[in-house]
């Protein structure tokens, strides 16, 4: 069965223009994650500051102080596997997460009420292309991120589940 990207939603069309705008990628990033730490959580992830857009809470190893470090983000679901786009709201810096992802790739992610231990891999070439392409029909905010950010690509991460 093909992969189906969620619906976006009539009343979602007016709130992206505000989100992707300076003042709402600045919320997004600064504010909103203080928030969805805990509505993901218990809501099991029915529940987010993000517009009814699939949330995961992220749980990474910092790679700079080795402390635990959690992060909600907008996920891209490709059957078992999740797409994390590494925008942070259109910044000229990467987002910590990814850094910490690119020092220990391994993570941990509640996505859907359910904890999944995860192998992570940025994705490059073609494949990234194929997958801009689908986050960005998702959240069409993301190419706004990118124009902001034009002194940088925005990296895109695969996390595929850790098999025993």
């Amino acid at each position: 069965m093909p992969d189906r990207l969620p619906t976006i939603r009539w009343w979602q069309r007016p709130a992206m223009l505000l989100v992707a705008s300076r003042a709402g990628g600045w919320f997004y990033v600064h504010v909103a994650p203080h928030i969805d730490r805990l509505l993901v959580r218990l809501s099991r992830g029915r529940l987010s500051v993000a517009l009814g857009y699939p949330t995961l809470i992220l749980t990474t190893i910092g790679a700079k102080t080795g402390q635990v470090r959690t992060t909600p983000l907008i996920y891209l679901p490709i059957g078992d596997q999740v797409v994390l786009v590494a925008s942070n709201g259109g910044s000229s810096r990467h987002p910590g997460w990814y850094y910490n992802l690119r020092a220990r790739p391994e993570a941990t992610a509640l996505v859907s009420g359910r904890t999944v231990l995860y192998n992570a891999r940025e994705v490059t070439g073609a494949e990234r292309d194929d997958l801009w392409g689908k986050a960005a029909a998702l959240y069409p905010g993301y190419v706004k991120y990118q124009q902001r950010a034009s002194n940088r690509q925005i990296p895109m991460v695969l996390l595929t589940p850790k098999t025993a």
